[in-house]
């Protein structure tokens, strides 16, 4: 077929014939099409396709679990063998069914990273954080699919922070949360970015303004990381003086509360240290103690969101195996991700039996449920 011939039949086919045809197709191929002509470039790069393509990818998505043959996804970042110590990759495992690991996708990490973590990911889009002093005010999100970044600048550097990212599908945005908590006792700060307008806000956090909040309990002092999310809002673990507690933010309508933890749930027992996690699609907290018996991790679970009284202790998992290790969250199947002094690996608490994870060394994990590409950043990224 001629180019004339090529270029007639383009011109016949309307635009949003063109964009739908487009909107089907995977990340890898559409960053190709820009080269194809202006007009596909234009298309692809517009805001408009870009947000088409991720809600398109997330209904996608979301019908597949169902009828899928495996558990869910499995990210980890690794060192490269035989390179610098600093060269490192981002990889993709699928979770089949039979407890076996198929690599789908590996992305090399910008050394621009070396010094910086991920905190948060969500729909193909990475957030990276240092906990450097020189550097904690500097944050970067990272879509890896079609290798971009954007620098973002947080306001204060001389300070402690918990960062977390989400998605707010009611308007189609991304949003960074980054809770500060400044030396000398005031009040702790929330510092809110949004994607879609490029721009950083501030709210100062006084427990007066926290929906379900009790009295007399003083300022938050001190905020502990993971930034889990989870019905639409991002939680923590939060402390004053006498009170520790979830302090949770809707992505929506940007309100924090304050969420009981369960009761007694530190009593008697020296604790090691108590992370909050998704735990089968509940939000859970995950007590790790030293006791007569060992290691034990004590898993607490809210049964009913928001309802204090719902918290149950549903496992005391023992883990001696573990001792010194590192805790990144769970699979949506309720195991625990774990990297110990032999490497990674994954505990059913049911059982308890210990799956060793075949990724080799491992810097980093985490879990979801579908493997999401998007062009997030193709429009403002470098």
């Amino acid at each position: 077929m001629s180019q004339t011939t090529t270029t007639t039949m383009r011109e016949r086919v309307p635009d949003d014939v063109v964009e739908d045809i487009l909107g089907q197709l995977p990340v890898k191929s559409l960053t190709r099409f820009r080269c194809v002509s202006k007009s596909c470039d234009s298309i692809i790069t517009d805001p408009t396709f870009i947000t088409k393509h991720l809600k398109l990818n997330l209904n996608q998505s979301e019908s597949l679990i169902s009828t899928n043959t495996h558990s869910g996804y499995l990210l980890y970042t690794t060192k490269v063998k035989n390179s610098s110590p600093s060269s490192k990759h981002l990889c993709t495992v699928v979770c089949n069914n039979d407890s076996t690991l198929t690599q789908i996708s590996r992305f090399e990490i910008p050394s621009l990273f070396e010094k910086y973590s991920i905190v948060g990911f969500c729909n193909g889009l990475f957030c990276l954080a240092s906990r450097d002093n020189d550097l904690n005010h500097i944050i970067y999100l990272w879509n890896p699919s079609i290798r971009m970044f954007k620098k973002l600048l947080a306001t204060d550097k001389d300070t402690t922070s918990v960062i977390g990212l989400a998605y707010n599908s009611q308007n189609n945005d991304f949003k960074i949360l980054r809770l500060v908590c400044f030396f000398g006792g005031q009040e702790a700060e929330a510092q809110i970015y949004s994607l879609s307008t490029d721009l950083w806000r501030k709210v100062v956090i006084s427990m007066e303004s926290l929906r379900g909040y009790e009295p007399n309990f003083g300022t938050i002092v001190q905020i502990h990381p993971p930034c889990i999310f989870l019905n639409g809002a991002l939680h923590t673990v939060a402390f004053t003086i006498r009170h520790r507690f979830i302090l949770s933010f809707d992505v929506n309508d940007e309100s924090f509360r304050e969420i009981m933890l369960p009761p007694n749930h530190l009593d008697g027992v020296p604790v090691n240290f108590a992370q909050l996690a998704v735990f089968k699609g509940s939000l859970a907290v995950f007590v790790f103690v030293h006791g007569r018996r060992g290691i034990l991790c004590h898993i607490w679970v809210m049964e009913e969101y928001g309802v204090a009284e719902s918290w149950t202790r549903k496992y005391m998992v023992p883990m001696n195996w573990v001792w010194n290790g590192y805790f990144f969250g769970c699979t949506d199947n309720g195991e625990l991700l774990i990297k110990n002094a032999t490497g990674p690996v994954s505990i059913d608490p049911e059982s308890p039996n210990l799956n060793i994870l075949a990724i080799g060394d491992a810097d980093w994990m985490g879990f979801t449920a579908n493997s999401m590409e998007s062009l997030i950043l193709l429009d403002g990224g470098k």
